[in-house]
């Protein structure tokens, strides 16, 4: 599954949401919130920042991404 995480320019919780995502070793596919297509997600959601996306390119988490939260998600799919 490669997720889409939306971002906005110096955003720190974004760059901290990459590095997590990374750190997981997880793939996933960033959008600035600037572009057309970035706009275009950013309409189904609040303005927060980073929003992360499933594969479906519907919403799943804003803001600050935790790591434990993110892989107890994860463990949740592998089970179900």
């Amino acid at each position: 599954m490669t997720m889409v995480l939306l971002t906005a320019t110096d955003c720190h919780l974004c760059e901290h949401a990459k590095g997590v995502l990374a750190e997981l070793g997880l793939h996933w596919r960033e959008v600035d919130a600037d572009s057309e297509e970035g706009q275009r997600l950013a309409s189904t959601t609040p303005p927060f920042r980073p929003v992360r996306y499933d594969s479906e390119r519907r919403p799943i988490a804003y803001g600050r991404l935790s790591q434990r939260r993110l892989r107890k998600q994860l463990h949740a799919n592998e089970v179900a």
